[in-house]
């Protein structure tokens, strides 16, 4: 079967992406169609070199430097694609993907890593958080999200096959399009990381300092424990979070850091402490996959990768104290935790097992589209 890839932009080489190399990896042949590309970005990947077709915005003048701005045309645009050539459509989608125009005899999946959440569920804390003379736009950007919504769910009618990331972004399809997903967790490249070093004291964290990585509530526990913290990651929270670890010296921020870096300190840190509400949340897994027992907000993509008691422990809150009050557990209850267990659990979200899963999925699905 000919198959084609379609995924929303390809600027950054981050998890959905992941999800997209894989899929270029099981199916090599297959071109992938997109609104924008940056090459740069995937130097060296599985989708370096592959024949990508793009949109008008690839050149339009700050087409591709700002992006965003052009949401409200997204959907039209994703429509010019022309995927024609396909036997099957497999979409990676977040946003607008999934809405890719294919004809009856053409067989659509779309694997969906989340509807477009600042359309649906995060619509009052996206409108929230334009402040200053952003607020001005507000009723403009309420009428433009009213109208991806209609857009959103009318396109969600063209898909033959839903697949979900996690459980969790299954129920959000299935209350936001009416419509049942299967779950086919993303691919995690456990293999890169070792479970047999020697743990050290620190705990750790690996994220980007945005806001709803809720960062500061972490350092803002471990401010209080008085427990050594090496924290990971960059962005807008780093000034909060240097004002909460100011004078602490049991606090480190690295900054940004490699790939090699991260994996080093997943080998060594205690446990890996994580107070995002994630789609799925891969970072927790990599940590898992070093052996590293995983404090994990108890909702979310985390409250299925990570087994309270087992590989890790949930809290329930995203506030300091329920960090706090989770580390205590951890602490109290460490010598139950077993490296090589923890690892054995990540190792059912290997890239091997996501490729097995998907390419078996099309191959039924396609069987079954031509009965």
């Amino acid at each position: 079967m000919r198959v084609a890839l379609v995924h929303e932009w390809l600027q950054a080489f981050a998890g959905s992406e992941k999800v997209l190399e894989a899929m270029a990896q099981q199916y090599p042949q297959a071109p992938v169609y997109t609104l924008v590309h940056e090459p740069a970005a995937f130097f060296g990947s599985a989708l370096d070199g592959r024949t990508i077709h793009t949109t008008l915005l690839q050149k339009i003048p700050g087409g591709r430097r700002f992006r965003p701005a052009f949401l409200p045309w997204m959907p039209q645009l994703i429509e010019t694609l022309d995927t024609r050539d396909a036997q099957v459509v497999l979409s990676s989608s977040h946003a607008v993907a999934k809405g890719v125009l294919t004809r009856a005899d053409q067989l659509h999946i779309s694997y969906v890593h989340t509807p477009m959440r600042y359309a649906w569920d995060l619509t009052f804390q996206y409108l929230e958080s334009m402040r200053g003379l952003k607020a001005l736009a507000r009723p403009l950007v309420r009428r433009q999200l009213h109208r991806l919504r209609q857009w959103d769910v009318l396109s969600a009618q063209r898909v033959d096959h839903f697949l979900a990331n996690s459980q969790t972004v299954a129920r959000r399809i299935a209350k936001t399009y009416r419509r049942q997903a299967t779950v086919i967790y993303p691919p995690v490249d456990v293999d890169r990381f070792d479970a047999g070093r020697e743990r050290e004291d620190f705990y750790l964290v690996v994220s980007r300092m945005v806001p709803y990585k809720k960062v500061e509530l972490i350092v803002e526990a471990f401010a209080g424990l008085g427990l050594p913290l090496v924290v990971i990651g960059d962005g807008t929270g780093m000034t909060r979070c240097r004002a909460l670890a100011n004078g602490r010296g049991h606090i480190t921020l690295l900054g940004a850091a490699d790939d090699a870096v991260v994996a080093a300190h997943m080998a060594r840190c205690r446990a890996l402490v994580f107070a995002a509400d994630e789609d799925f949340g891969i970072t927790p897994v990599e940590a898992m996959a070093a052996g590293a027992p995983v404090v994990a907000l108890g909702r979310g993509g985390t409250a299925e990768t990570v087994v309270d008691g087992t590989t890790g422990v949930h809290f329930h809150e995203q506030t300091a104290s329920a960090v706090a009050q989770a580390v205590t557990t951890v602490e109290a209850e460490y010598a139950s935790f077993d490296a090589q267990a923890i690892r054995n659990h990540a190792q059912g979200f290997s890239r091997q097992r996501f490729q097995d899963e998907i390419s078996g999925y099309v191959q039924v699905a396609w069987e079954g589209f031509n009965r």
